[in-house]
């Protein structure tokens, strides 16, 4: 691989990406696409695990074409829509395009570093950054010098954290934990169990193997919860082989004031976080690195700015409507009895969700189901 060192400032065409999950991976892609030298960099070494609901929404699949990625060679499941379940009611809508797409997030990353290495990009894994430079980053002892720098490294990112950025808000934490089971699928939509401690999401990664994601504002909230909070997934469940350890994860909403500080720029969660409860986390990061790319070629960092504040709006809206939900359980019985009794009114908050919908289409939607909440 050809040394940083020989590279100048003046070179705007070489890039740094510090973390190598699929944010870090995109940012690759969408540069070597814009003729752009990308050099991705991570203590880790592939595949990268992390707790996900492992499940890609069709706007998210369009992101991922956007940047180069050929969406029908991922491997997965394809599933057809959302189903909600809760309190002795369920109603279920099916996306107003194509279908959405569960994969294991191993896979995924796997799929996107395999990629990125075909489009060029070079790759420096099991290498910790230690530092920041004002021209590059420093590894063991000496600096890998770029134009541009990405932080890619997540929510507990030191890229942030070294570039002096300030966080703006932050939700409450809660707590998700992941499990994988070995068991027959019994549908084809992407199930969402509602109870008044949390949620449980389902979604088929393969023939005969299901994720299964548990969410809560309380740490104890756990697999083993299932038969008291989820009994019916707990009954579906009761013939399956868990695959795995149960492996636990944070999440928050947090914004901050800016994602560029002089040629730094952050992507993914280090950019900013959203609850999972939206299942949107991975779908903004590959839109923020298509926007960041177009940023780039034009030497101008406020467009990605103006571009991920946004991005941004239509994410926040969703979680703040849904976390709204997930608190109160007398909200959840309502939208579930109402959105079963309207079903169209459904189908109108998952296409503003999962599709093109923006902000406005958003808070519409949430509007007209607030309405019938106080009417039907």
């Amino acid at each position: 691989m050809q040394g940083f060192a020989a590279f100048s400032m003046s070179d705007h065409k070489n890039v740094i990406v510090v973390g190598g999950g699929p944010a870090g991976l995109a940012a690759a892609l969408a540069l070597r696409a814009r003729n752009f030298r990308v050099t991705v960099v991570d203590a880790a070494r592939p595949p990268i695990e992390k707790v996900c609901g492992e499940g890609l929404l069709p706007e998210t699949l369009e992101a991922l074409r956007a940047i180069g990625v050929n969406t029908s060679k991922l491997p997965g499941i394809p599933f057809r829509g959302v189903r909600y379940i809760g309190h002795n009611k369920r109603v279920a809508a099916k996306f107003p395009g194509e279908n959405a797409l569960g994969i294991r997030r191993s896979e995924l990353q796997q799929s996107l570093s395999a990629a990125a290495m075909d489009a060029g990009a070079e790759f420096l894994w099991q290498t910790h950054v230690l530092g920041l430079e004002e021209d590059g980053v420093r590894v063991a002892g000496r600096t890998l010098r770029a134009r541009w720098i990405i932080g890619a490294d997540g929510q507990a990112s030191r890229m942030r954290t070294w570039a002096g950025f300030q966080d703006r808000s932050s939700s409450h934490q809660r707590f998700a934990f992941r499990r994988h089971y070995r068991v027959e699928p019994w549908t084809d939509f992407l199930e969402v169990y509602w109870s008044a401690r949390g949620q449980a999401y389902v979604t088929i990664v393969g023939a005969n193997e299901i994720c299964v994601v548990v969410m809560s504002h309380d740490e104890k909230l756990r697999m083993p919860d299932l038969q008291r909070d989820f009994p019916e997934l707990a009954q579906r469940l009761s013939s399956a082989t868990a695959i795995d350890k149960e492996r636990g994860a944070v999440s928050r909403n947090k914004i901050l004031q800016s994602v560029t500080r002089g040629n730094v720029a952050l992507v993914g969660d280090a950019s900013g976080t959203v609850d999972a409860i939206t299942g949107e986390g991975l779908g903004l990061a590959f839109r923020q690195v298509h926007a960041l790319a177009d940023a780039f070629a034009s030497g101008d960092l406020n467009l990605y700015e103006a571009a991920h504040r946004q991005l941004r709006r239509k994410s926040q809206l969703m979680s703040g409507l849904l976390l709204a939900m997930s608190r109160s359980e007398f909200l959840q019985r309502r939208v579930i009895e109402v959105s079963a009794a309207r079903p169209r009114l459904f189908e109108r908050f998952l296409a503003a969700h999962a599709g093109k919908g923006s902000a406005v289409e958003v808070a519409q939607a949430g509007l007209r189901l607030g309405w019938n909440l106080l009417t039907v």
